[in-house]
């Protein structure tokens, strides 16, 4: 069973790092998975992933509920929006382009209703 928690726990690693770069894919969601595997296979690559210089704030962040900070939201739907965009105009097929709007909305969506970070601080004085 570790050997298959340590396997998903890679694969979502992998699959959040390139979230990084590509907006369709969830980064928050998917490093939360790997820290789950590797909290229940390896201490050691949990905590190299809770600690990393930059995959860990967002675990951490997430986990103490203070959610993401707004310019990182800005310019996550922003180049979410203008990915789509981009494959709106590239692809021709009328489906694929309904389930690119789906998954941006549904991404900026989940993006809103994070937690902002510094928000309540900065509303509340």
């Amino acid at each position: 069973m570790k050997i298959f928690l340590l396997a998903c726990g890679f694969t979502s690693l992998s699959a959040g790092f390139l979230g990084i770069f590509l907006p369709v894919v969830p980064t928050v969601p998917l490093l939360l998975l790997a820290a789950f595997c590797f909290s229940k296979s390896s201490d050691r690559f949990y905590d190299w992933l809770v600690n990393h210089r930059l995959l860990g704030g967002y675990i951490r962040d997430y986990r103490s509920g203070d959610g993401i900070a707004f310019k990182v939201k800005v310019k996550a739907i922003l180049l979410l929006w203008v990915t789509i965009g981009i494959s709106f105009y590239l692809v021709p097929l009328s489906i694929v382009r309904i389930i690119l709007f789906l998954v941006a909305t549904g991404v900026t969506y989940y993006l809103i209703l994070l937690p902002t970070k510094g928000f309540k601080e900065e509303h509340l004085s």
